[in-house]
């Protein structure tokens, strides 16, 4: 009878470890997709955080295949940094890998990936460090999209 008790006494406490429904909300945002043309992007707010997220050209998808991984680095291939059949889309978190500063798109010195004005860091078209301090790649959330036009940021399917 004692361990009822207490299991009963230790339920509020434990029950307030779990995440508040604000939180929960912030964990994910769905986004609609279908208002981004070819070769244009929009930025949302996920977590307190900009996400960046580019329909690519098949230009910019051959750029960014192009590059040797492996002479990176931070070595990662363009098929790892996108969702599988959804290569078009580039979905990445929009902070410097360097001191946490908001790249701009197409300032790099070709016009195509991003540049960090603070340091002067630059990735390419799928958001890999090409040049400067920054020493990782922009980060990849998780996603997936429930069905063509839609994103859901901060889950995986």
């Amino acid at each position: 009878m004692a361990g009822i008790g207490a299991a009963s006494g230790l339920w509020p406490l434990v029950k307030s470890m779990n995440p508040s429904a604000e939180v929960l909300a912030m964990s994910t945002v769905e986004v609609n997709l279908s208002d981004i043309q070819e070769g244009q992007g929009k930025k949302v707010k996920w977590q307190g955080k900009p996400v960046f997220i580019r329909k690519r050209t098949k230009q910019e998808i051959e750029a960014a295949r192009a590059i040797n991984a492996e002479n990176l680095r931070d070595p990662e291939s363009d098929e790892k940094r996108v969702y599988k059949g959804k290569d078009e889309w580039l979905i990445m978190i929009g902070i410097c890998t360097h001191l946490g500063c908001v790249p701009v798109d197409h300032a790099t010195k070709d016009g195509n990936g991003w540049f960090c004005p603070c340091h002067g860091s630059y990735y390419d078209t799928s958001g890999r460090v090409i040049g400067g301090p920054a020493p990782k790649n922009m980060a990849i959330p998780d996603y997936f999209f429930p069905s063509e036009n839609i994103v859901v940021i901060g889950k995986k399917a």
